[in-house]
This record gives structure tokens, sequence and C-alpha cells, in this order.
């Protein structure tokens, strides 16, 4: 059998179940990344499948740069879709939770991967940096819906915006541990190039790069007169070329893309906030990145059944496990959301739902891509294990949960 006619067949299966399956699932407590797994897992694990058993530890650079894509579609997509401005005044918990919960959490599960996985210091602070942010693309069942939709609640609201911005904060905690990696072989200095390049170089440039796109953008997109304005073409694939635009001049200026393209899609949406064209843009960016995410998964599937990925599972690696989404990121976010406005509702399903995926994959294959770690098997293994578990619970969870939680709020004082 041809190996490409077979992954060209698979992959329209995967390109019209885009499309059918969040259908089928609408009222039902299942969600698309469940089903994307357990396909993959089941063809993969045919007898005599063409193709190679994928396994992202001996496919770096390919998983690397696939799970780099997905995120910067879905943190534009998560930027466009805000309706309120993120200001301190109206996203205090968003804040909270990125700069009180996200460092405790990396401590958390560094704490975890060290004490239960023996990890040394560089590799349990690569374990934490990977998993603590929430994924802008496993979560969009958590968050707002598309703009002008008025699906705002504080609760998704604040996930949104979170997801959008940690992925990028996560990045100096990476390059710490990168930075401790390669100090423990060369014996090199390391702190004062980390603090003033990988801390407020890098975030400086993320942020003002970010900004000054999105609004040069945006000026060519409403602004211009009308005959040469971009917004008169209702392209929405203008979406991917404002992310890649932000991200490569990003990356080339020296600072974080992740950042960059979530605070270009946020300074995007202000100039013309009630713009129906923002609709267009995240319509197609919504559909492109569900697109890349069911292909990813069934690969992720494929790692599961025949890669290997979590085939060294162990007690100690399944209480890391359950002890990152049950106790680290729940704890955690209860805590840096103690004394705000909140309800006790609210809080509780926010520190819930710290869902795990994409972003992790890349932050460990970024890593492992640029410094020796060890035990770059057992790190997949953990990573792997919490992701799966996350798709499993989060996705079976999210629609009786958020519906509760609507429910809730419809009520009379």
């Amino acid at each position: 059998m041809d190996t490409y006619v077979a992954v060209l067949a698979v992959f329209g299966v995967v390109v019209l179940l885009t499309a059918w399956v969040p259908m089928l699932f609408k009222e039902l407590p299942l969600s698309l990344p469940i089903f994307c797994v357990a396909l993959g897992a089941a063809v993969f694990a045919i007898p005599g499948i063409p193709g190679v058993p994928p396994n992202p530890q001996d496919h770096l650079k390919i998983t690397e740069r696939f799970t780099e894509l997905i995120v910067i579609v879905a943190l534009t997509g998560a930027g466009l879709k805000l309706d309120r401005p993120l200001a301190w005044a109206n996203s205090r918990l968003t804040w909270r939770l990125l700069v009180v919960g996200m460092p405790l959490t990396i401590a958390a599960i560094a704490f975890l991967g060290s004490w239960l996985l023996g990890l040394g210091l560089a590799s349990a602070l690569l374990l934490g940096a990977a998993l603590a942010p929430t994924d802008p693309v496993l979560a969009s069942d958590v968050q707002v819906g598309a703009p002008g939709e008025g699906k705002e609640d504080e609760v998704r609201f604040t996930l949104t915006a979170e997801a959008g911005f940690n992925d990028g904060l996560s990045f100096p905690f990476v390059n710490l541990a990168i930075a401790l990696a390669i100090a423990a072989q060369s014996g090199e200095p390391w702190f004062v190039r980390w603090l003033t390049v990988d801390v407020f170089s890098k975030l400086a440039v993320g942020v003002g790069v970010g900004w000054l796109i999105g609004r040069s953008l945006a000026w060519l997109t409403f602004r211009l007169p009308n005959r040469a304005q971009l917004s008169r073409t209702a392209d929405g694939f203008v979406a991917l070329g404002i992310t890649a635009i932000c991200y490569g001049v990003t990356e080339m200026a020296g600072g974080y893309g992740f950042l960059a393209v979530f605070v270009a899609a946020l300074a995007f949406r202000s100039v013309e906030r009630h713009h129906e064209y923002h609709e267009r843009l995240h319509d197609f960016s919504e559909q492109f990145e569900r697109l890349l995410m069911m292909v990813l998964l069934v690969v992720f599937g494929g790692s599961i059944s025949a890669g290997g990925l979590i085939a060294e599972i162990s007690w100690p690696m399944v209480l890391f496990a359950l002890a990152t989404i049950f106790v680290a990121r729940p704890l955690v976010g209860w805590i840096s959301l103690m004394g705000s406005p909140a309800s006790a509702a609210e809080r509780a399903v926010i520190a819930f739902f710290g869902i795990r995926g994409v972003g992790s994959a890349y932050y460990l294959a970024y890593a492992l891509g640029i410094a020796s770690f060890e035990s770059p098997e057992r790190l997949w293994n953990a990573v792997g294990l919490v992701v799966l578990i996350s798709v499993v619970l989060h996705g079976a969870t999210v629609t009786p949960v958020m519906r509760y939680l609507d429910r809730r709020r419809r009520r009379p004082a």
C-alpha cells in the first residue's frame, strides 16, 4: 500500500470529521479532542498500518514546528474574540493567575517532578514550565464566544485571557531550565544573561512589537480610504497573515513570538472593536486551528498506541500526573484567587480548568532540541500522561460544568 495515498485518505477523513464531530458531541459530555485521540490510537494500532509509529522524541524539530504553528494560530483567535479591553480594572482575576498562580504552579510541578520522578533541577523546572500554562488550543470549550457573540462572563473571560498570555510568559522559565542544563555541563555563568535577555528584553520586545504590528495592521485594515481598506476583501485568511508577520518579525527582533501574537490580536481588535470583519478573521482562525489540532491529536493517539509515548508508566508517574491535575493547578489557582469578588463556584471552575495540551509538547520539544536534559523519555512520558488525562477529564466535564455555572448565574438573587 502506498503510504502517501493512505495518509491522504486518512487526512480526508479527519477534515470531514473536523466539521461533523462537534455537532454530534454538542449535547454530550464528550469533546472533539477525546475523539481525535481515540481515533489516532485506533488507527495506528491496526497491524501493518503504513508509516512510522510517531514518537515526538524521534522527531523533535517536526514536533516543535507543528505545535508552534497551532499555538500561534490559537493565540490569534483568542485575542480576536475578547470583546472587552484587557485592562487591570476588569481583568484582575487574569492577572492574579498570571502573576501569582503561574510561578507557583511551575514551582509545585517542579517539586512533584523532583520528588516523585527523581528529576534533577533543570529537568524538573522544564517539566514545570511546560505543564504550567493553560493551553489556548484545547481550552477553547471554556473560552469566550466569537467576537460580538456576548458569551463573555467572568469565568470564560479569565480563562481566555490567561491562556493567551501564559504561553508567552512561561518562556522565561523554559529558558531558565535550558540555562541551568547548559551551565551544568559548561560551568558558564548564566544568571545575568537570563535575567536581562530572557526575562526583561524578550518580554519587552514581545509586548512592544506585538502592539506595534497589531495597531499598524489594524490601521491598514480599517483606517485607509474606503477603497483601500483590507477589511473590504472580507477574506478570513488575512488572520493567518497577521499571525505569521507578527510572529516572524518578533522572533527576528529577539522577542517572544507567542506573547507578541496575542498582544497583536488584542491591539488589532482595539482599533475597531465592533467591526464585523473581526468575526470573519476569528472564524477562519478557529477553523484552521481546529483542523491542525485534529491532525496533531490523531498523531498523539498514535504515539500512545504505537509510538511508545507513555510506555514507561509507573505508580510514581501516575501519582505525578494526578497530583499535577487535581492538586497543583486547582490548589494554586484557588489560592491566587482568594479575596477576589468572584463567587466560590466561579473560583473553583477557573482553578480546575487548567487544561494542558499542545503548548506543553511545544516547550518540551523546543528545550530538548537546544540543551541536553536527563531522562528525556521520562519527560515525554510525564507530559504525555498529563495531557491524556487532561484531554479526557476536562473534555468530559467542560459541557456539564459550564452549563451548571450558566444556570447558576441566571438564577435570581
